[in-house]
């Protein structure tokens, strides 16, 4: 069985613990959730894909400060330890693992209030977030050839017109210190017009020891997020949106250890930081009886650094060999999109038998810069071998993506409602580089979508959906084996069977969802380490030599027995593998593809008492995973319990929170190479996820 006994046995027990609560007609009910990462804004019952939803009020209960913190309660959704904070995601099985080279092709897409952080979402802090829509399965005919797998939207806190705000004041191991102001409401100047504000710092140690160095806080997080947004009418036919926002990631790097624990022996601990500052301009026309016209343009611009010790020692540590080497990555990234969509509207809904169109227009451009230096030096005084380092790599890639789209759904009855959508994206690239290698390629691709959903009642609807999704090819760069310079693009096919219900009125949510999907020309990064002694020898390239299947299920459950008790379940179970792929020094074929675990668990439950004291605990849990396809070392399963406890008032809350209550030694990456002098023994390395942690949040609304 994909699940053992034991560990169904100790997951049920931990998420009903305390079951025994009084039977009573629930005052609370389920809201609709309203997804704003579709073409229209639209309850997330009606759209016809497998979706997870984070609101305001579970963000805030985690008491989370990251995305990253979240990433276990949602079913088949995995990152990748390669830095600090994470930057890429795998959805069912496809996503990126590691730093890009010269050219930025990520597979699912990433965006904060319209503004596109895809393959860069370090920028993920949590303070005065309203919701987070994962959007699982191809994307593309919504967001283009970055959506591959899937796509993530957070939207922040909308303006009100009422006054409103919160202060909010985090403590906790780690010397973890963070506060957050958030306010807003109707300008001076006009009821038209409402602004918010807000503003958070966090730090903490990062949960290393530097032993060598003497210090615990060579992987520290600071991170700084300022977000501003102002919403105005412009009388009774237009509306607009202009949202702002700073972000200041200033994290340490120094996540591996020789012998895998959380003791570094690094002497030159590295960075992974991102500022980036951007903004979105959204704005509605609604003056014509027949069309509406909506308009989106964001920008955004990024400098990232990211540096590591690549042997994880020091003197001492090699002695009395000398072996030492660093790397370094410098990144400029700027975006620039422009999308503008054409929406019917109820003169012309009856065109054709149609009941809504929508056609419009996106555009594309990105430039990002890239600086690379590795320096070292290798000295065997027994055998008398001394080898050194010094290289600079820089690069230019530009690039301009325009696409046209549309999306056409028609009533076949009263209940059942049939969806066409298609996208033509055209790629074009101009890349440059210190080697002078000097690419243009130029891409067409296509894809699109066909669903059919039936609401069997106003709160049961089930849906049968075909997507075809792409994912733009490429080129690498450097030293690669002969004929891999280019790779194409890559095709995804995928098949959904779902079901969204709310039940009982309104006390109980359940979804569940069966996909299967196909890859053909299945984009493939791997990586050889050209020198035994040498860590900044590794090369990585893209191959599109294989093909791909995936199956599996997504399931979410919700209840809400009464106004005291609320538990929650989700899951998913996925079979992500190779059909074909022989690599340089490797077979992958029938192998399960990287950070692809066979399930993944989260559930919880909370209970509160009339004067106002609470209890909340959550559960996690994940099977063992691939790392990487460039070797076939695993990760262990594991399992991770969260325990909230304190009192919430009108006005303000006291929370009292445990991270890892159990301490679970678990991984989030791994890498198999030599790295040992003198004789380099191939051996897995791996970055240890955070341990246990208690803390206490406040917050105070007014």
């Amino acid at each position: 069985m994909i699940i053992s006994a034991i560990s169904i046995r100790k997951i049920i027990l931990s998420l009903l613990l305390v079951f025994h609560v009084s039977d009573g007609f629930a005052e609370d009910i389920l809201d609709e959730v309203v997804v704003t990462a579709d073409y229209r804004e639209r309850k997330d019952i009606d759209i016809p894909s497998s979706i997870s939803i984070l609101n305001k009020e579970f963000i805030e209960k985690s008491s989370t400060q990251h995305f990253q913190e979240l990433i276990l309660s949602i079913p088949n959704l995995t990152w990748s330890g390669d830095g600090n904070r994470p930057r890429y995601f795998q959805i069912r099985g496809i996503g990126e693992l590691e730093q890009y080279e010269g050219a930025p092709n990520p597979s699912i897409g990433f965006l904060i209030d319209d503004i596109d952080f895809s393959g860069i979402g370090s920028v993920a802090t949590l303070f005065d977030v309203e919701q987070i829509e994962i959007l699982r399965g191809s994307q593309v005919s919504r967001y283009g050839a970055n959506a591959l797998a899937g796509l993530i939207y957070m939207k922040s806190s909308e303006a009100t017109s009422n006054f409103s705000g919160k202060f909010q004041m985090r403590v906790g191991e780690d010397d973890e210190v963070a506060s957050g102001l958030a306010f807003g409401g109707s300008t001076a100047m006009t009821n038209n017009m409402k602004y918010r504000l807000s503003l958070h710092k966090h730090r903490s140690n990062g949960f290393r020891k530097n032993s060598f160095l003497n210090r615990d806080n060579t992987n520290q997080r600071e991170e700084t997020t300022f977000r501003s947004k102002l919403f105005w009418e412009g009388g009774e036919d237009w509306q607009f949106n202009l949202t702002l926002m700073f972000v200041d990631i200033d994290d340490g790097y120094d996540a591996f250890s020789i012998n895998n624990s959380l003791n570094m022996l690094s002497d030159k601990p590295g960075k992974d930081s991102q500022r980036s500052k951007g903004g979105s301009f959204k704005s509605l026309y609604n003056g014509s009886d027949w069309y509406a016209l909506e308009s989106i343009t964001s920008t955004a611009y990024s400098e990232m650094v990211f540096s590591y010790d690549a042997d994880w020692g020091n003197e001492n540590s090699w002695f009395p060999y000398i072996y030492d080497y660093f790397s370094e990555n410098r990144r400029k990234r700027q975006t620039i999109s422009q999308e503008i969509r054409f929406i019917s509207k109820e003169k012309t809904e009856s065109f054709s038998d149609s009941e809504k169109w929508l056609f419009g227009v996106h555009v594309l451009k990105l430039d990002d810069d890239l600086m690379t230096s590795n320096i070292g030096v290798y000295n065997d005084p027994i055998y008398v071998y001394e080898d050194s380092l010094e290289t600079d790599f820089n690069s230019k890639y530009e690039s301009l993506n325009t696409s046209v789209f549309s999306q056409m759904n028609f009533g076949i009855n009263e209940k059942t409602l049939l969806t066409l959508g298609l996208r033509l994206e055209n790629r074009g690239v101009d890349y440059l580089d210190s080697s002078k290698l000097n690419m243009k390629p130029r891409k067409t691709m296509l894809g699109g979508e066909i669903s059919i959903s039936n609401n069997y009642s106003e709160n049961v609807n089930a849906y049968l959906s075909f997507t075809q999704g792409f994912k733009a090819g490429g080129f690498n760069l450097g030293v690669i084996p002969s004929g891999k310079r280019e790779f194409d693009k890559e095709i995804l096919w995928n098949a959904e069977i779902g079901i969204k219900s709310i039940l009982y009125n309104g006390q109980l949510r359940l979804d569940g969802a069966l996909f299967y999907s196909k890859r053909r020309d299945q984009q493939v990064r791997t990586s050889m380490q050209l020198i035994a002694n040498d860590p900044s020898s590794f090369i990585f390239f893209t191959d599109n030599a294989a093909k791909g299947k995936a199956s599996g299920l997504e399931a979410n459950l919700r209840w809400i027995k009464n106004e005291k008790f609320q538990m929650y379940a989700n899951l998913g179970l996925l079979k992500a593998r190779f059909d074909e792929y022989i690599g340089v020094d490797i077979s992958l074929i029938n192998r399960d593809v990287a950070h692809a675990p066979r399930y993944s668990i989260n559930g919880g439950w909370e209970y509160r008492y009339p004067s106002g004291l609470f209890i909340m605990m959550s559960a996690s849990a994940r099977d063992d995973f691939y790392f990487d396809v460039s070797h076939n070392e695993k990760s262990k399963s594991f399992r991770l319990f969260n325990a909230r406890a304190g009192y919430e008032s009108e006005n303000w809350s006291l929370q009292l929170w445990f991270n890892n209550l159990t301490n679970e030694n678990y991984a989030v990456r791994g890498f198999y190479f030599g790295n040992e002098p003198p004789d380099f023994p191939s051996k897995l390395y791996t970055r240890q996820g955070d341990p246990r942690q208690i803390g206490l949040t406040y917050q105070m609304r007014f």
